[in-house]
């Protein structure tokens, strides 16, 4: 869970801030000085929500090590650091990706993987997944994670958070538009007033956080998708299923907002569509129907 949803935190963050900005250089005069010119907002829209994605994937691996703490195996100082690496290795061999880094962290039973590429990733493990889980469940863990990368899921997700984004841009200001001249309808004046500019941010925050239920939606398909990955470069599923089984026993650990959709373990939503995990329970039984 660790990975969307420090992707999503992000992307949001960037948003608002390019959005910000915008007011501030002048663009939302430009966009408005002689009625909304449709076409040239929905342009703008989507370079503002393909570069704020974008953005928040070129971060995301610096911004995951950042916010857990997470400590890169140079070089490894133990049997278990060893181990780590080894098999991380031969599983990237198999999925044909580069190798990726490979950290630690601190925290409750969970890991995580991201990066803007498959030739440059990151696989983060948490102390008390290798503490609770036996060689084999660590393994499949690290199957999972190394078929996220495989599978281009921190890509996948960014595109669809673009087309998000873009249309989250311009609805927001299609609103701020028909809220500003509302207010100001008995004023003589070709540029935006305030009210644009507050209801385009309110907007920018309300709609994006309903809109990233769609892309919560994508990354629970991913995850199914990754767990027969996984089952595949094992050669089995029972190590996937045996893993899954022992995390639905676990305390998951709480992960970033950016990496939430790579990681293993997603924590409970207040509501099932802002979740970026499906349930074990049905990720068990989609590894028994493959």
């Amino acid at each position: 869970m660790k990975r969307v949803i420090l992707f999503i935190g992000t992307n949001l963050a960037i948003m608002l801030v390019l959005g910000i900005s915008a007011s501030l250089l002048g663009v939302n005069k430009y966009l408005t000085s002689n009625g909304l010119n449709l076409g040239t907002l929905l342009l703008f829209s989507g370079l503002m929500g393909f570069g704020g994605a974008f953005i928040s994937l070129f971060l995301s691996k610096p911004m995951a090590k950042w916010t857990t703490g997470a400590r890169v195996i140079e070089s490894p100082s133990n049997s278990t650091e060893l181990w780590l690496v080894d098999t991380i290795a031969g599983q990237a061999r198999r999925a044909g990706i580069a190798m990726p880094e490979v950290a630690i962290y601190g925290g409750e039973a969970n890991a995580f993987a991201t990066g803007a590429t498959k030739n440059s990733s990151l696989v983060a493990v948490s102390t008390g997944l290798l503490e609770s889980m036996t060689r084999e469940e660590v393994e499949a863990v690290l199957a999972h994670e190394v078929a996220h990368i495989a599978n281009g899921d921190m890509v996948t997700l960014t595109l669809i958070q673009g087309v998000v984004n873009t249309f989250v841009t311009f609805l927001a200001r299609v609103v701020g538009y028909l809220v500003d001249q509302v207010i100001r309808r008995n004023e003589e004046s070709t540029g935006p007033g305030i009210g644009y500019t507050v209801t385009v941010i309110v907007c920018d925050i309300v709609f994006g956080i309903l809109a990233s239920i769609i892309v919560m939606y994508f990354s629970r398909q991913r995850e199914f998708r990754a767990d027969r990955s996984a089952a595949q470069l094992l050669g089995s599923p029972r190590p996937m299923i045996a893993a899954l089984q022992r995390l639905g026993g676990l305390s998951h650990g709480e992960l970033p907002k950016n990496m939430a959709a790579s990681g293993i373990a997603g924590g409970a939503g207040i509501m099932a569509l802002f979740s970026s995990h499906p349930p074990i329970e049905d990720r068990i039984s989609a590894l028994h129907r493959a």
